[in-house]
């Protein structure tokens, strides 16, 4: 059987896709075994703290206001092709900070950074919120959103607040890892 030049097109289109998911899918796993090894160390670390070492809440605010950095363990983003580290996210309960490496120089404006993370994924995740304050399940104030921090035209920052469900942490970190890699690949065409 003789395939069209449209159906060979379309099928070298459906494995680049099938690739794709593939390589999405196993760098969630690889996030999701680092985010276990973090969450077993912070619980090990945390299980073992006596009563007279633990910061009250305005220590702790103090504190946190001086370093304007989240009292976090970071976890690290690796591009998925060769594992560097190409970002690293901060999780507090308010937000999660996704800060890029300084090595790492992408435009904001390399695809698929707005159309798949900020408009796909955040985006989706806004509407959904959105609809349940329209009913009155969460405030308006409780809304994910976003602020992308540049240095010129460089990405330098991504701060995703109020992203309320500890799922939506796990999606979040992995898309971001996948649409670094793609951005990063996208400039060395």
């Amino acid at each position: 059987m003789k395939f069209s030049e449209k159906q060979v097109k379309d099928i070298v289109s459906l494995k680049e896709s099938l690739i794709e998911q593939i390589d999405r899918h196993q760098e969630s796993i690889e996030t999701l075994e680092k985010n276990i090894t973090v969450l077993n160390s912070f619980l090990i670390d945390s299980s073992f703290t006596k009563a007279s070492q633990l910061k009250t809440k305005v220590e702790v605010q103090k504190e946190t206001e001086m370093t304007k950095k989240p009292e976090t363990n970071s976890i690290p983003i690796k591009r998925g092709n060769d594992g560097e580290i190409i970002a690293n996210a901060f999780i507090t309960p308010e937000q999660v900070s996704i800060i890029l490496d300084n090595e790492v120089e992408i435009s904001a404006d390399t695809p698929p950074f707005k159309s798949f993370f900020l408009d796909r994924i955040i985006g989706e995740m806004k509407k959904k919120d959105s609809v349940e304050a329209e009913n009155g399940k969460i405030q308006k104030e409780s809304i994910i959103d976003y602020i992308v921090n540049k240095s010129g035209s460089n990405l330098r920052e991504i701060i995703i607040k109020n992203y309320r469900q500890k799922e939506r942490v796990n999606e979040l970190i992995n898309t971001a890892g996948w649409s670094l890699t793609r951005m990063l690949e996208n400039i060395n065409k």
